[in-house]
């Protein structure tokens, strides 16, 4: 969710952010050393974090801290980063110790709201958000933050009010025409809404421009005016066409590790980490729901969550922090694990992990889970949404041989289309470089699905593909199908997911997809922009076959 232009880069997982944005604000601070030492504390801790050791930047910015214990800017990163680690009550108490200390309140409570979204504490988003427009100096920007949340939120009315007062107070706002251009589209005013998202892409803000480009596409694919809006997704991704080729080298790297993690997999190695699992208590209800981004995989988990024995979570990065980092720390690193974004695995460390530090790692998780869900699991399933397949071979049956797997499928074709039309937030670096030109996205997607297509003979009888087509055309067969592989009875409330979804704020992007019943027009939409695949059905074409789709 975002909610306002990136004018500092505060990324969940961007390596630098802390620095960026500490650097950005001029470190207004009294302190007992200059400036300069406080930025290289911040430059570290912000390294830190982008290797992924949020412990060590909690540290780091502690002692920060400690050098500027007034410091709000300081004391907002000191709670980003719980936030990020899932301490939520933690974050909360440095947010109020940063408005505290803070000489210009209304833009740290702002600050503090925007942090929290990042993390996906929406609630905590919220009540920040509301208190900064409680502020007697709060501007139109303010109460354009909360519009958007509101709008987020789908509460209507109260957005249009904050609307108005930003118009009161600045009429000139580039933001209001987009911000009521948002409102128009989630109300199906597509030619308003078009009328609004072109009046603002005339602007030289950049940030806006991308954006607009991005829901003036969407627009225009709801019209049926598809090359219109090929054109506008084209405009909307050319600012960043400078930087594939940089992330196109990153990625290759990344599936180097893969395939080398991959050759060493065997139908043995996983029936030896499933006999370690009754020396792993307690067994856990689990299952890990992934397949490609764009496969139907948030419908699938937004049906299942409606269960009352189901918990779901949405695309945290709790594996990677609780478990992968720790198990690859079991083992010397490979020379370029210091590039966070091509780190992997080594088969050798999830061979020798020893059961102890399973244990651990099993608990960690599940500790986190709960944290990150402000609720206990309390013996129902849980299931952890998380599209990227790199979790199956990175420790995820290992650590959890009693794990099921969940794996979305759909038509390619649909899904290259859907991953071109998505704008990926700035902080899923990888994937939003992926996805700039058709040739990229169709690579990666092949890169993808062959490594399932590898795994998937040898993980027989532990998973179940479920296709997006089937969910839409035959839901209740698809969910009790689904609910009786998990091992859950079956309960008509999935059925009934989209009431379910309107009565919760949820982070991803599709979040006004998943708040109605199930449709069909995201079917073979590819149909309707045919001749910019036929570059690609070659590529294509083996996995069109092998999932179905000829």
């Amino acid at each position: 969710m975002t909610l306002e232009p990136s004018q500092p880069t505060l990324s969940c997982f961007g390596g630098d952010a802390i620095y960026t944005f500490l650097v950005s604000t001029k470190l207004k601070r009294t302190s007992l050393v200059s400036q300069g030492a406080i930025a290289r504390f911040l430059q570290t801790a912000g390294q830190a974090e982008g290797r992924g050791e949020l412990k060590d930047a909690l540290e780091i910015l502690g002692r920060a801290r400690g050098l500027a214990p007034g410091n709000p800017d300081i004391l907002l990163q000191l709670g980003r980063l719980h936030g990020l680690n899932f301490d939520y009550a933690t974050a909360g108490d440095y947010f109020e110790k940063a408005v505290h200390f803070s000489k210009q309140k209304t833009l740290t409570l702002s600050q503090a709201g925007k942090i929290a979204a990042e993390f996906y504490d929406l609630d905590l988003c919220e009540r920040y958000l509301r208190r900064a427009t409680e502020q007697q100096d709060a501007t139109a920007d303010t109460w354009l933050k909360l519009a958007r949340y509101l709008e987020h939120a789908r509460q209507m009315p109260e957005c249009i009010q904050c609307i108005e007062q930003a118009v009161r107070l600045n009429p000139a706002s580039i933001e209001i025409p987009f911000v009521l251009a948002q409102v128009a589209r989630q109300a199906g005013g597509w030619e308003e809404a078009e009328k609004l998202f072109r009046s603002v892409m005339t602007t030289t803000d950049m940030w806006y421009r991308v954006q607009c480009g991005y829901e003036l596409g969407a627009v225009l694919d709801r019209q049926g005016r598809y090359d219109e809006a090929m054109a506008a997704f084209i405009e909307a991704k050319a600012p960043f066409q400078g930087q594939t080729e940089t992330f196109r080298l990153k990625r290759e790297a990344l599936f180097v590790k893969w395939r080398r993690v991959l050759a060493g997999m065997s139908a043995e190695v996983l029936q030896r980490w499933s006999a370690a699992g009754p020396q792993l208590p307690p067994a856990r209800r689990l299952a890990l729901l992934c397949g490609h981004p764009r496969s139907g995989t948030t419908l699938l988990e937004q049906v299942l969550d409606a269960h009352p024995d189901i918990v779901t979570a949405e695309e945290t990065n709790i594996f990677h922090l609780d478990v992968c980092l720790p198990l690859a720390k079991a083992r010397p690193p490979e020379p370029d694990a210091a590039d966070t974004a091509t780190f992997q695995l080594k088969l050798e460390a999830m061979e020798a992990a020893p059961l102890e530090l399973l244990r651990r790692l099993r608990e960690n998780y599940f500790r986190s889970m709960e944290r990150c869900l402000g609720e206990p699991i309390a013996g129902r399933m849980l299931v952890d949404k998380n599209p990227a397949l790199w979790m199956l071979i990175s420790g995820f049956p290992r650590v959890f041989p009693e794990a099921k797997f969940l794996v979305a499928l759909r038509d390619p074709r649909d899904v290259c289309l859907s991953c071109f039309t998505l704008n990926f937030p700035p902080r899923f670096e990888i994937q939003r470089t992926a996805y700039f030109n058709l040739s990229d996205i169709v690579d990666k997607y092949v890169e993808e699905m062959t490594l399932w297509q590898t795994l998937a003979p040898l993980m027989q009888g532990r998973y179940l593909e479920v296709r997006y087509e089937d969910m839409v055309e035959d839901l209740e067969s698809v969910a009790r199908k689904t609910l009786d592989f998990l091992g859950v009875p079956w309960d008509p409330a999935v059925l009934r997911f989209h009431e379910r979804s309107q009565q919760k704020v949820m982070a991803h992007g599709n979040y006004k997809d998943v708040s109605q019943p199930v449709y069909q027009r995201a079917r073979q939409r590819w149909r309707n922009y045919e001749k910019y695949f036929e570059p690609f059905q070659k590529k294509l074409e083996p996995f069109v076959k092998a999932f179905g789709y000829e």
